[in-house]
């Protein structure tokens, strides 16, 4: 069976991202081998309708049922369409995921469990913005970076001033809330590294 994890990797070693619209890739598993081929997401910077775009990919790619954190109504519909099921991650790796599938330990979607436009993720919309600033090469990424992520859809955006960040939806589910905040404390660690490391490297050229 062809399966498809939400991931911030390439490998079954990477951490399995919560977020499914703008998650950065798509591990793609068999569940027989446990071969698996990771594809980046063409949606990730969609300026709207990532959830649809992404989860018409992974339909078109072949995937059979998906692991991911947050699905909204757009990207459920399509997959409800598909008759491809959804299941709940709980943190870990792609692997880890994708064992717990096997020995029926992830809970089934019944439904969207986060608004439309919400892709971004709870908390996962600074760590998308701080990687975003780094990127650019400059002192003040980190700065530029964090303000992108807060206002979760980026400044400017088709000449649109961003809206109030959204409330929330409550997570389905204590395990859930810990399992985003887990992956999401480890995305904050790892680009801290990266950001204190260009730092370094910065006052040392300097």
């Amino acid at each position: 069976m062809k399966i498809v994890v939400t991931a911030n990797g390439t490998n079954l070693d990477a951490p399995a991202s919560p977020v499914f619209g703008r998650c950065p890739t798509y591990v793609f598993v068999d569940t027989e081998t446990m071969g698996f081929e990771a594809v980046s997401n063409p949606a990730m910077s969609a300026a709207g309708g990532a959830g649809i775009q992404a989860a018409q990919f992974v339909v078109g790619q072949g995937a059979q049922v998906v692991l991911t954190g947050n699905v909204g109504p757009n990207a459920y519909n399509v997959f409800q369409a598909a008759n491809v099921p959804i299941y709940l991650l709980t943190g870990g790796t792609v692997g880890e995921t994708v064992e717990a599938y096997k020995a029926g330990k992830l809970q089934s979607v019944a439904g969207a469990n986060v608004q439309a436009g919400m892709g971004m993720g709870r908390g996962m919309g600074m760590g998308r913005g701080m990687g975003r600033g780094m990127g650019m090469g400059r002192g003040m990424g980190m700065g530029r970076g964090m303000g992108m992520g807060q206002g979760a859809y980026g400044p400017g955006v088709g000449g649109m001033t961003p809206p109030p960040a959204p409330q929330p939806t409550p997570p389905a589910s204590r395990e859930e809330e810990v399992a985003v905040l887990k992956q999401t404390a480890g995305d904050l660690r790892q680009q801290l590294a990266q950001i204190m490391d260009r730092l370094d490297k910065l006052e040392k050229e300097g």
